[in-house]
């Protein structure tokens, strides 16, 4: 009777699992850390606030349309698991990111806005051994893998949902219906060249302008690791062999989350530098405001753009 009583005390003490808090089918606008948040917090209308797991979640209205705002915390670890937790906490229609990044593509500038078609794990690699015949990975080299980097081999990752087997990538896709839509909200979308007054706590100063007329593109690639990457011959290994045009800390995680979840997502990115290729130092602190700025107003017509 004690041993029967011991474990119905147990199972009681055993947490729920977690259940959704909230359900109307919303979009999740996901960011990574607080100026991507601060371009869009005033956007969201009749706000209520959710905490879990230290982090915040606002549902409302964004231009008519059901949201979620959220911070994935930056790195792929946190993204992953914070899109994971989005998931199942909230009922999630698609998820659209906005973010800053660094430019890859020698075609772009600072605050253009990259909207990549498809996002590699650009640090998923073996580190090869040097041997005096070259480089020897610990496993097999795949023919379709992408070109190594020195000792970095890349292998993808294995993953598959519940319509497809678990299989290599090097790649994985957004939603191609969301880039369509995305194209038609590009051609008519204008961003800003100056930021006049930098928001409270923002790093950008006053009067922060760029010389050009900032541009939005639909398609390419995109490469994400937890690495703030500040390297110009890496740069240019990253567009040679991964036709990447721009990259970050979180969009590749977010990507295969959706994909295991068979969530439709897409990811926003304005670029605040140029990740190694700017011609004196990395100008992030400088625009990093502006390029906040920039992706929030894209995706706020696309947001406002979005079926009911």
């Amino acid at each position: 009777m004690r041993m029967i009583f011991a474990l119905l005390l147990g199972l009681c003490a055993t947490p729920a699992l977690a259940r959704p808090i909230d359900p109307t089918p919303r979009t999740v606008v996901m960011t990574a850390f607080f100026p991507e948040w601060q371009a869009l917090e005033h956007a969201v209308q009749k706000p209520r606030t959710y905490k879990i797991n230290g982090l915040t979640f606002l549902t409302g209205t964004m231009d008519g349309k059901p949201i979620v705002l959220m911070q994935s915390g930056v790195s792929m670890v946190n993204a992953a698991m914070n899109t994971q937790l989005v998931l199942d906490r909230f009922t999630v229609k698609r998820i659209v990111f906005s973010g800053i990044a660094g430019g890859v593509d020698p075609d772009l500038s600072i605050g253009d806005v990259v909207v990549a078609q498809d996002w590699a794990q650009y640090l998923e690699v073996s580190f090869a051994r040097k041997t005096p015949q070259g480089w020897k990975t610990p496993e097999p080299i795949d023919p379709q893998a992408p070109k190594n980097w020195e000792m970095m081999f890349p292998r993808g990752v294995r993953v598959g949902n519940a319509k497809e087997e678990a299989r290599r990538h090097y790649t994985i896709a957004v939603d191609p219906g969301l880039v369509t839509l995305a194209r038609k909200v590009a051609a008519t979308t204008r961003l800003q060249r100056c930021i006049g007054a930098a928001p409270a706590n923002a790093s950008a100063p006053r009067g922060s302008c760029l010389e050009h007329e900032p541009k939005i593109v639909v398609g390419g690639t995109g490469v994400s690791a937890t690495v703030f990457a500040d390297n110009a011959e890496f740069r240019q290994y990253l567009q040679a062999t991964y036709k990447a045009r721009v990259l970050d800390m979180e969009s590749a995680a977010v990507a295969q989350v959706a994909y295991a979840n068979q969530v439709p997502a897409i990811v926003f990115r304005s670029l605040s530098d140029l990740a190694g290729g700017d011609e004196s130092e990395n100008q992030m602190e400088t625009f990093m405001a502006l390029a906040s700025v920039n992706s929030a107003q894209v995706v706020r017509a696309f947001v406002k753009a979005l079926p009911n």
